[in-house]
C-alpha cells in the first residue's frame, strides 16, 4: 500500500491505472468504511482511499478540533484490506488559498441536515468535487447512512456531467441496531446502549407505515415525542420521498425515514428506506 500526500505525485501514480475506485473519508475508520472499500475493490482495478477532515463542512461551534484523528490505525486497517493507495493531504494541500469558489446548491441542501448544519453541504460538495478532480476516479463509493449527502453527491455528478459512477453501500450496524459512525466514539458505554433507540424509533415509524398509517406528519410528531421523553434533543424525524428528498405524501411509493437527534453532547443520524408498494403486497 502506498501513502501519498501531494496531488502531483498522486496524479502521476494513477496515470497507469485503467479503472480507479475511490472512497473519500474523514478517517477514524470502522467497519462501515471498510465495507465501502470492499465495494470499490470489486468494481475497480486500483482503489484510492482519502483521509481528510474537511474544515469547510464544520460550523464554528461544531467538533472540528476534537474530531477523532487516527491516521496510523486507519492505515493499518486499509493495508490489511489490500487498499492500493491512501491519499493523506494536508489542509494546505487541498486549500492552498482561501476557498472563495464554492458551488451554489439546490434547495434540498437547506432542508433536514442543511437546516441544522448551515453550510454543511456546501463544504461537502466543495471537497468532494476537489477530490474527484484530483483522483479522477471511474467509480466512487458512498454509504447510505449519510443519505442526504449521497443524494446531493449524485445530483452534483449528474448535473455537472462528471465522469464517475456513484456506488452505494448499506448502513452497517451494531448488534443492537446503532448505525456505525466515527462520532460513536464520543459515546459512553451507557450512551451506546441508549443510542440504539434512534434506530428503534425509525423502525417503529416504518412498522406504522407497513400497517397502513400514511399520515406521515403525525408519525413524525409521535416519533419526536418518543425520543424527547427519553431525554433526547430531536432535530428532525422526517418521512421523505427517496428520489427527491421532498416530504412524502399519499401516493408516494419509495420512501425514506430520516432522523437526527442529540444524545447528550453527541449528534446522531440514521435512516430507513421502504417501499409502500412492496409493503402493501407483503401484507396480502
Amino acid at each position: 500500500m502506498e501513502i501519498i500526500t501531494d496531488i502531483a505525485s498522486l496524479r502521476t501514480r494513477l496515470e497507469r491505472e485503467s479503472k480507479i475506485g475511490f472512497v473519500p473519508t474523514m478517517g477514524n475508520l470502522h467497519e462501515g468504511h471498510l465495507s465501502l472499500v470492499r465495494i470499490a475493490q470489486k468494481n475497480a482495478d486500483c482503489v484510492v482511499v482519502s483521509i481528510f477532515v474537511n474544515r469547510l463542512q464544520f460550523a464554528p461551534h461544531e467538533d472540528f478540533d476534537r474530531y477523532p484523528r487516527t491516521q496510523e490505525s486507519d492505515c493499518q486497517l486499509l493495508e490489511k484490506l489490500g487498499v492500493d493507495i491512501v491519499f493523506l493531504p494536508s489542509e494546505r494541500t487541498l486549500y492552498p488559498v482561501p476557498q472563495t469558489f464554492q458551488l451554489l446548491l439546490p434547495s434540498v441542501a437547506d432542508s433536514l441536515e442543511g437546516e441544522f448544519r448551515i453550510g454543511f453541504f456546501r463544504g461537502v460538495a466543495t471537497v468532494v468535487l476537489k477530490l474527484f478532480n484530483i483522483v479522477q476516479p471511474h467509480v466512487a463509493v458512498f454509504g447510505k447512512k449519510d443519505y442526504q449527502q449521497l443524494h446531493i453527491v449524485r445530483q452534483m455528478v449528474a448535473q455537472l456531467n462528471l465522469p464517475v459512477t456513484i456506488l452505494t453501500g448499506e448502513t452497517v450496524r451494531t448488534e443492537h441496531g446503532l448505525a456505525l459512525s466515527s462520532r460513536n466514539s464520543y459515546l459512553s458505554e451507557g450512551e451506546q446502549r441508549e443510542a440504539s433507540h434512534l434506530f428503534r424509533t425509525l423502525l417503529q415509524v416504518k412498522h406504522e407505515i407497513v400497517r397502513g398509517d400514511h399520515n406521515y406528519r403525525s408519525l413524525e410528531v409521535s416519533a419526536k415525542q418518543v425520543l424527547s421523553q427519553r431525554g433526547w434533543k430531536v432535530d428532525y424525524i422526517a418521512v421523505q420521498q427517496q428520489t427527491s428528498l421532498l416530504p412524502a405524501e399519499g401516493g408516494d411509493t419509495d420512501l425514506v425515514i430520516l432522523g437526527a437527534a442529540w444524545l447528550n453532547q453527541t449528534r446522531l443520524i440514521d435512516n430507513l428506506e421502504l417501499s409502500v408498494d412492496q409493503v402493501t403486497s407483503d401484507q396480502r
